[in-house]
């Protein structure tokens, strides 16, 4: 049974496992001056920062339509016996929502499963991963979409924030409360909590620091999945030292067989801002730990 992957531009995926397992991205609309951009198409993250840098506003997104959704089912369903398409939480977009709206006016034409991940960016990713792995297993849709399910609810997702002025901008974070981080020198951490955002733990210092510490409380807390042994370091544009230092405390640990790195796409970029860097894994199934 040949089975089609699908996920839209949050995922934040290597080029080289997107191109391996022909999975299909289709782009969000990145809004900036008023004008709709094509995500990695028409705007990249170096594109934004720039904007925002000129002292342009922040720039917004919105999600995959219900047409563009139905188009690509459509020209899927022509080579393939089933689509799996693995979108953003839908707490984050309506990416989720559109999907299932194309896949239902597509039943009769198409079998489309539309899984949630409850997550974004490379956590997203990860699932996104494993439902191709699933599909040149040759698992059946049904078996591909209840490990999905099962599985997101294992997936350890968060960033260090360098600066919180994009997330200011964008009305997720006081005047003050931005003032007082940066007086302060202090990193938040933000996770990918049952579905949603959340602050995690404040690191002071210099961002390459901080990096070190927080690879290794992520790994102390959660141990990573005995299947797999991926872990992906992902970021819009950064700096070299910081992104190292992460690197090497995850080498350091030793207990991943794959350090992959992937460039976010603009949907990190627009909350978040520059020298955001974010390590995502899978943790044991059997750990129902939710620390912070």
């Amino acid at each position: 049974m040949r089975i089609a992957t699908v996920t839209d531009s949050t995922c934040d995926l290597p080029q080289e496992l997107l191109e391996q397992y022909g999975i299909t991205v289709l782009p969000l609309h990145i809004s900036k001056n008023g004008q709709s951009y094509l995500d990695g198409i028409e705007i990249t993250p170096g594109n934004i920062f720039a904007h925002v840098a000129a002292g342009g506003e922040i720039c917004s997104t919105s999600a995959v339509n219900v047409f563009e959704f139905s188009a690509c089912f459509q020209a899927l369903g022509q080579d393939y016996d089933a689509i799996i398409c693995v979108t953003i939480g839908a707490e984050f977009s309506t990416c989720y929502q559109n999907a299932c709206l194309a896949a239902s006016d597509l039943a009769e034409k198409c079998s489309v499963y539309v899984v949630d991940s409850r997550n974004l960016s490379s956590g997203q990713g990860l699932l996104v991963l494993e439902a191709a792995r699933l599909a040149e297993a040759g698992l059946l849709p049904d078996e591909i979409v209840s490990r999905l399910e099962a599985a997101r609810e294992f997936v350890d997702a968060s960033f260090i924030l360098d600066r919180l002025d994009y997330m200011r901008k964008g009305g997720r974070c006081s005047a003050v409360a931005a003032l007082g981080a940066n007086l302060l020198q202090l990193k938040p951490c933000i996770e990918v909590r049952n579905g949603m955002m959340g602050v995690g733990k404040k690191y002071r210092g210099s961002l390459e620091k901080v990096m070190a510490q927080y690879v290794q409380d992520r790994l102390a807390a959660w141990e990573p999945a005995d299947t797999g042994e991926v872990v992906i370091v992902v970021h819009p544009p950064a700096d070299e030292a910081p992104l190292a230092a992460a690197r090497q405390a995850l080498e350091k640990d030793g207990r991943f067989a794959q350090i992959w790195e992937a460039h976010s796409g603009c949907t990190v970029a627009c909350h978040c801002g520059p020298n955001t860097i974010g390590v995502m894994f899978l943790r044991h199934k059997n750990d129902t730990s939710r620390g912070s």
